[in-house]
């Protein structure tokens, strides 16, 4: 469940990398349904984004990217974890929140 994914340098790459694995493992086409995210805040600093992909019968399926262990967990429909990914490299977020 926990793999090293590639190198990723910008948001955009980001959002488009979680986008495509929660398409896949939900098998969903790429691209046809809206993906949201919101900024994390812990003592009014950003700590990580929450992705949350709005599928088919308002099914949800969500991400987190934590920036203190630089690591994305993707969630399922229901709650559970399906997939951790522990980033080689990350976008920096405080260029993101200001």
């Amino acid at each position: 469940m926990f793999t090293s994914s590639p190198v990723i340098q910008t948001l955009h790459e980001l959002r488009d990398y979680i986008n495509n694995i929660l398409c896949q493992h939900n098998q969903l086409e790429v691209g046809a349904f809206p993906l949201t995210e919101r900024i994390l805040i812990r003592a009014d600093r950003p700590c990580g984004i929450y992705f949350c992909l709005h599928g088919p019968r308002a099914v949800k399926f969500s991400a987190i990217w934590e920036t203190q262990r630089n690591t994305v967990l993707f969630y399922g429909a229901t709650g559970e974890r399906f997939h951790k990914i522990q980033l080689v490299e990350a976008p920096r977020l405080d260029l993101v929140a200001a």
